[in-house]
Parts: C-alpha cells; structure tokens; sequence
C-alpha cells in the first residue's frame, strides 16, 4: 500500500502564523506537526510515502525530510497549485499511486491511543474497498458526520450538516482501493468549490464497500489546523511526554522499531539533536 500525507492548502485557518510557513511544518511541542502524520503511516507499516505540498513551501519539507532514506522509507513530493479539495489527492497523485491500494492522511491530524497498530491494521486486512476511521465528538456539524445502524452498520455520510444525525465524524485518515482515483475524476466541485472526500466515502457506501473504525474513548484524535487546536495538541503532546517519558510521533523511534535502521544511524540522527531533550531521547533507546 502506498501513503499520501495532504499537506497544502493555505493554511487561512492558522493566519497570521502561516502566512510565511506551511502549518505542517508549525512545531507541535518537540517536533513539526508533519511528523505525527508520517509516524501514523510508518506504524501501518507503509514505506512509500508522497507528501503533497503548497508550491512554494515544498523546499521546507524537503530540507526537512528528505528522501525518507534516513528513516529507511521514500518520500516524494508533489504540488497542490490550489486547494481544490481533499479528493483531488488521489488525482494528483494518480502516477505515484500507480495500481497500488492507497491511504491517505491530513497533514495536520493527530491520532494517539491505546492499540493504533491493531486498528490499522484491522483497516488493512479489512475485505471492504474503502476505510475510514470514525471518532465521537460534542460538536460535529463542521465534519462528515456519519449516521450508524444498530449493528455499526454506515447508513449515511453527510458532509458539514445543520442537523448531524450522529456526533461520529470522519476523521482526516482514509484507506482506499485502487479504484478511488477514477472516483476522485468522476467527483464534481461541491457548493465550496471543492472535490469533497465525501463524495468519495459515499460512493463507497453506495455499493455496500466502506467500513468505519471507531476510535474509542481511550483513544484521541485532533485537528489541529487552527489556533486552539495547535496549542491544544502542543499541551497535549507535552501533558502525555512528561508523565509517561515516551515521545508520540517520534519518527526515528518507528524506524529503529521496525528495524529500517541501524543503531548507527541512530546515534548519527541522536547526534544532531545533542543539544535537546529529543537526542538525548534517540540516544536512550539505543542504550
């Protein structure tokens, strides 16, 4: 499976702050708001990774990122000229994705809780095309709110609505079949302007191939594109990383896990933070 992280769009939600930097490169607690998306693909085990970009913050992630051959993955780029919509990743990334399945990823999503890598890989080895990832939150008429039979059975996805039947939303995380490029085409703009990602999930619901993954109450999902979210994800982050002394997100400690890279290349990376709490964290996985 390949993985997409969106990370363009204007960032209008995070202005006066991202008017000279891309929000995914905003720093969360320790680390830039990339890093908890990418860390999210790499616990699913996904090596092969296109970061979707605003035009001319691309050399940010780049001299960022790189390759991914630090971290034994591959990163490529792509640009999004305009934020014409969630769906139009699967468009602009027709070529990388290839006749692979796909997941997709928002570039300023946080998923922490208990059992990620179970989760996702329940949405991997799951026999429906399309899955999504559902969390229950107070006020979800500004999301895709998804409506449940008894059984947890999808009845309806609706996008942004004035009178949600459930407070289950999507979250900013999808896995697709290969068949979703040639949906993403067949979307029209909505009332927005936009090719929306739920016009996607609903065409997956219309044929009866799309499942929804509740997130439950030990687990949390945050959005942090705007100004509380990114200083509720910053407290956060730092509350959990104190109490427990185990950092979230941490890239190179995914790696080292999975055993894409050496305990060489580990000091190599730890050395470059020597002067912070991070390098020091890198450093005393290996020891």
């Amino acid at each position: 499976m390949k993985g997409i992280i969106l990370a363009g769009g204007t960032g209008s939600r995070l202005h006066p702050l991202t008017h000279s930097v891309s929000k995914q490169l905003m720093p969360i607690y320790d680390k830039p708001l990339i890093y908890y998306p990418l860390s999210v693909l790499m616990i699913a085990q996904i090596r092969d990774i296109l970061i979707i970009t605003e035009p001319s913050q691309q050399e940010g992630f780049i001299k960022l990122l790189g390759d991914g051959s630090e971290l034994g993955i591959s990163i490529s780029y792509a640009s999004q000229p305009s934020p014409d919509g969630i769906a139009q990743a699967f468009i602009i990334g027709e070529s990388f994705i290839n006749k692979e399945k796909v997941a997709l990823i928002l570039g300023d999503n946080i998923y922490y809780g208990n059992h990620l890598s179970q989760i996702l890989n329940e949405a991997l080895l799951s026999s429906k095309s399309a899955n999504i990832f559902a969390y229950e939150i107070s006020n979800p008429k500004d999301f895709g709110v998804l409506e449940f039979d008894a059984n947890g059975k999808i009845l309806s996805i609706e996008e942004k609505p004035t009178h949600p039947k459930s407070n289950y939303v999507v979250t900013g995380m999808y896995f697709y079949d290969n068949s979703v490029i040639d949906i993403a085409k067949s979307v029209k703009p909505s009332s927005r302007g936009e090719l929306e990602i739920t016009s996607i999930n609903q065409h997956y619901l219309s044929s009866g191939q799309i499942e929804a993954h509740k997130l439950g109450r030990g687990f949390t999902w945050m959005d942090a594109g705007t100004h509380n979210g990114l200083l509720d994800a910053g407290n956060f982050i730092k509350l959990i990383e104190d109490r427990q002394g185990k950092k979230i997100g941490c890239i190179e400690e995914i790696a080292y896990s999975q055993s894409w890279i050496s305990s060489d290349q580990m000091i190599k990376i730890a050395n470059r933070y020597k002067k912070n709490l991070y390098g020091k964290y890198i450093l005393s996985l290996i020891n």
